[in-house]
């Protein structure tokens, strides 16, 4: 359907004039709380109109210079929208930069629109959308403090699509960072976009902001990301834009959320499953939404170790109140008559950190280092199904974490620090349990004795710590697990689907290393003379390394001396075959492909690296 130019001028300004612009929601999810962080607002025309779709829509406002005057209307459509339906969590407001220096928006207009439906500033992130340069660079920092002054925070959109994007990040220093679909959408099946991501991920810890990948269609997309430890999510597997969208996570979304990789940090609690928000959890009736504040000063004043009173609206959480601050209020005068029989939302925290009970230790920790302080003081809600279920202290979350890192540092190797034998158990009996498919490689040093006893354990130690450090490199640190044995053996348990890729990588990297170590003449022989096990004087080839790997599937082991058995052979083949290798430097890795426990189906792989 196709307008005249005189009527597409009239029909745009009917929609903006007769409030027909209709605002929809789509959720974005936080995967380290479990949760949903909030809301993007997207608007539409009329349905039946030709201005329906957003592109044609602002495309036509910007053809007749009506680009504020529409976006004036979309924010407050969707603000009054947003409120009425009583969303949790922040609002995501799409604005294009030069909105920013509009005399409409900065001289309080939206602060009071903010004040006449009831939504706190710091609940609304500022989205910057379109590729437009900034041409008034002092005006737009002078126009950020502003607004951030007032609790308002920035993200910007489709990082991917231009360098302005990029120069945009370095401007805005926005709390959050849109990545545009395009590397979102097939990304478990594509390396390049797997890598262009990462380097995304790396830039915004620098920079601290918050990834939220766009465009997320297919579960397998859904699990990369959040396996990448990408913060947040956005796209049609979630949920789809909708006028009255769901406050919970839909079930299939948890249910992927369940399907959580096993943690394999160094950090062990020691018990059969890794702790969570769950285990931090301490009841607190919370007080209802319409309660008034001579309530809720009544419940501090009843309870001194109360530190803050979590405010719900049936059993959906909508804000903390902190009992410094609201003592403080109420401490000077008249401040209770005035004040007592008011609604409690006018002192509440209406963004109060939210985590589902099964999110993860370590997770939440991260998150509130990179939260604004007062989350430490607050502590956090804990929920179940979106539903109110008790509160979390800062204060035992660091209490739980420093218990893990001593669990940790008992049974680490004092040389490397790397978990050692107890933890290692721990982790492949947990993986056993969880049926999770997994490779376990053993990892040992050839020739070390001989070249540790010839140079003395100062040298062998430093062979060692550099193996150590080339493990540590080539896995895949949020999904594989790294062991040390003792002495030169050391064990991997890889659930990253590259993990032959990484042991070849592994042996390669380590004959080279360990051949600019030795001096000239050792390196130019690959070798030294000096007494072998049974003192026997002779030439010794220099340190390499054999990998042993065995694929475990689930139901085929029980426990983790099955594995460490069938490691241990397979490691055993592997230093046969590298002994028999007559190249300078060379390594292997062995590859067990007969299933366990059933008999020779397959035979074993092996290849060397000369």
């Amino acid at each position: 359907m196709m307008l005249e130019l005189d009527d597409e001028v009239a029909e745009l300004h009917r929609i903006i004039a007769g409030g027909q612009l209709s605002p929809v929601f789509q959720p974005i999810i936080d995967f380290r709380a479990r949760a949903t962080l909030g809301y993007e607002a997207l608007i539409r025309g009329p349905q039946d109109g030709a201005l329906h779709r957003p592109v044609q829509l602002f495309a036509v406002a910007r053809r007749h210079g009506l680009g504020l005057a529409l976006e004036h209307a979309c924010r407050q459509t969707s603000l009054r929208a947003f409120a009425k339906l009583g969303l949790p969590g922040r609002l995501f407001l799409n604005v294009t930069p030069g909105c920013l220096l509009d005399l409409q928006m900065m001289d309080g207009d939206a602060r009071e629109l903010l004040a006449e439906v009831g939504l706190a500033p710091n609940r609304i992130v500022i989205e910057l959308t379109e590729n437009q340069s900034i041409a008034d660079v002092p005006g737009m920092q002078e126009a950020l403090l502003h607004y951030r002054s007032r609790g308002f925070k920035f993200a910007i959109d489709d990082l991917g699509e231009g360098f302005s994007n990029l120069r945009m990040w370095s401007e805005v220093r926005p709390e959050y960072v849109k990545i545009d679909k395009h590397f979102v959408n097939g990304i478990a099946d594509d390396r390049m976009k797997f890598h262009f991501v990462r380097a995304m991920q790396d830039l915004a810890e620098t920079c601290k902001s918050s990834l939220i990948a766009e465009g997320i269609e297919r579960a397998s997309d859904f699990l990369c990301i959040r396996d990448m430890g990408i913060a947040c999510g956005q796209g049609w597997f979630i949920a789809r834009p909708a006028i009255e969208p769901a406050r919970q996570l839909p079930a299939h979304v948890m249910s992927a959320l369940a399907q959580s990789p096993l943690s394999f940090s160094p950090l062990s609690s020691g018990t059969t499953a890794p702790p969570t928000a769950g285990s931090l959890l301490r009841k607190v009736e919370p007080l209802p939404h319409d309660a008034n504040n001579e309530m809720a000063i009544t419940r501090f004043e009843q309870n001194p170790e109360l530190g803050v009173l979590p405010v719900v609206k049936g059993m959906q959480p909508v804000g903390v109140i902190n009992r410094h601050s609201m003592i403080d209020r109420f401490a000077r005068p008249f401040r209770r008559e005035l004040f007592g029989k008011k609604c409690c939302d006018q002192f509440m925290d209406q963004v109060p950190l939210v985590v589902d009970e099964h999110a993860g230790i370590q997770e939440l920790a991260m998150m509130l280092a990179l939260a604004p302080k007062h989350y430490m003081l607050d502590g956090f809600i804990i929920t179940s199904g979106g539903s109110y279920v008790g509160m979390g202290s800062a204060h035992d979350l660091m209490a739980t974490i420093t218990e893990m890192q001593i669990s940790a540092a008992r049974y680490a190797n004092p040389l490397t620090q790397l978990p050692g034998n107890v933890p290692i158990n721990e982790h492949i009996d947990r993986m056993l349990t969880t049926g999770t498919e997994f490779v376990a490689a053993y990892i040992d040093i050839d020739n070390f004795k001989p070249y540790n006893d010839t140079f003395g354990y100062r040298r062998g130690d430093d062979v060692i710590l550099l193996l150590s450090q080339l493990v540590r490199e080539s896995v895949d640190q949020r999904s594989d697990f790294v062991g040390h044995i003792g002495g030169d053996d050391f064990f991997v348990i890889f659930q990253s689907a590259d993990w032959e890729n990484r042991c070849w990588q592994l042996v390669s990297s380590f004959a080279e290393r360990v051949e600019a170590m030795t001096s000239p003449e050792e390196s130019a022989h690959g070798g030294y003379m000096a007494d072998n096990r049974r003192g026997e004087f002779g030439f010794q080839r220099l340190p390499t390394l054999s990998v042993g790997a065995v694929r475990v599937m689930p139901g085929q082991c029980e426990s983790h001396r099955e594995v460490a058995a069938a490691a241990s052979v397979a490691k055993k083949q592997a230093k046969k075959r590298s002994k028999e290798s007559s190249g300078r430097f060379s390594g292997s890795v062995f590859i067990e492909r007969r299933r366990l426990g059933h008999g020779d189906a397959h035979s074993p792989v092996l290849r060397l690296l000369n």
